[in-house]
């Protein structure tokens, strides 16, 4: 337990690390108070599913975001009474769509289950979708959620003492730069920063310069025969890439798979939340949907691009194409590769396991970091603008969450890199 923050006071907050923390995945941190507010409770999936510390206690959870890292395990908190629920209506759809895929894997992989039907349908029936901008009462609290640029429907999350006015902000995922369909991090001032570290040491490429290469990348494959196999996150990734093809003439060439074809319908039904809807409305009425298996064959047989699930390899239709592709043809992994993944072991030229056979794929394999999380120098810039005293660093690996908290120490700020299982105490 960190006890440097601790002050006397009536507003003290313990904060306590219960996933994510000096890690990627199963996001969950929970603040215990007055009122007892829980910050995503997702899972890691690295081979193998991971699940956060359990809660007790809780009285809101506010979900930031529909990935699983940060909602996967969300139903497993309704068993009993359900706790007020904050999200995006975005966020509702999309995490129920993938919590549901999730369930479905784990009956079909003889995985343990930490949750059924009933939790997940209470989840959904007690969630109370939020705007952006629009504060929500909890106990002495105020919850507001502001756009985090990370995907649709994504959410800072701002917790006011409605006594003392302190700030505390979840920044959850966010990304400062816009995209193609997602506009700006807001910048929010706080007192307390909970902050994503995932890229805490390095640069993302300049998004221009990556684009043109990835787009001259695809049209050489496609010159040659071959078939450009993008695999893709459903919900955030697939979409961007479905409006970038658009954008640069190659939709007509075009396949959508998986289950990124509902995330991208969903999506549609949300234009307030979108940047250029018009431009993903488009690629999506010029793209060609894949409707069964026998037809998968039938693609290669042409020179194609084929965008689908699952973006790091460990499943949906994207296994089905790889061992089919011909000579002429490239793999594209556009997402960060967690250790563990046929994703990671393809980029490190490992034999990949499908259906518990190991594979050697031939066909080669480019990285396009389109990252979708604030860089180095956003993260910074970004925690200057906010201004806060305490910065806890969080959802990064322990090497890039450690450097960021010492970084800003030398800058003067009280900077924490936590543990999971450990606390920290600030003034509320």
């Amino acid at each position: 337990m960190f006890n440097s923050l601790l002050q006397q006071s009536d507003d003290i907050l313990e904060i306590h690390f219960l996933g994510g923390a000096s890690e990627v995945g199963r996001s969950a941190i929970f603040l215990k108070g007055e009122e007892n507010i829980l910050l995503d409770y997702g899972i890691k999936i690295d081979g193998t599913v991971e699940t956060p510390m359990q809660a007790k206690g809780v009285n809101a959870f506010v979900l930031s975001h529909a990935h699983l890292d940060h909602s996967g395990f969300a139903p497993a908190l309704y068993f009993g009474a359900p706790p007020i629920t904050l999200g995006t209506a975005p966020t509702l759809e999309l995490s129920s769509l993938l919590i549901e895929d999730s369930m479905k894997l784990a009956v079909r992989r003889n995985q343990k289950q930490h949750f059924y039907k009933k939790q997940f349908e209470s989840f959904k029936r007690n969630y109370n979708a939020q705007p952006y901008g629009s504060p929500t009462s909890v106990g002495k609290y105020t919850i507001t959620l502001h756009d985090a640029g990370h995907i649709t429907g994504s959410a800072l999350t701002l917790i006011e003492n409605k006594h003392t006015e302190r700030r505390l902000l979840y920044t959850g995922d966010f990304k400062l730069a816009p995209q193609i369909l997602q506009s700006s991090a807001e910048i929010i001032k706080s007192d307390i920063l909970i902050t994503e570290s995932t890229y805490a040491t390095r640069e993302h490429p300049n998004r221009e310069h990556l684009i043109k290469t990835f787009i001259e990348d695809i049209k050489s494959v496609l010159d040659n025969g071959g078939t450009a196999l993008v695999p893709a996150f459903a919900v955030g990734r697939s979409q961007e890439i479905l409006a970038m093809l658009y954008k640069h003439g190659l939709i007509e060439y075009t396949y959508l798979d998986g289950m990124a074809q509902k995330a991208t319908e969903i999506v549609l039904n949300y234009p307030n939340f979108t940047r250029h809807k018009d431009l993903l409305l488009s690629a999506l009425k010029n793209a060609r949907w894949v409707e069964n298996r026998p037809q998968r064959k039938s693609i290669l047989k042409n020179p194609s691009i084929i965008v689908t699930t699952a973006g790091m390899l460990n499943g949906g239709p994207a296994v089905s194409y790889i061992t089919m592709l011909n000579q002429n043809s490239k793999i594209f992994l556009t997402g960060y590769q967690i250790p563990g993944t046929n994703g990671r072991l393809l980029l490190d030229g490992k034999p990949i396991v499908i259906d518990n056979k190991r594979y050697k794929i031939k066909n080669p394999v480019a990285f396009y970091d389109f990252s979708a999380h604030a860089g180095k120098e956003d993260l910074y810039s970004y925690i200057k603008k906010s201004n806060p005293e305490t910065v806890i660093c969080v959802h990064g690996d322990a090497e890039n969450t450690a450097s960021l908290a010492s970084s800003l120490e030398l800058e003067g700020y009280k900077a924490f890199a936590p543990k999971v299982g450990e606390t920290i105490k600030v003034d509320l």
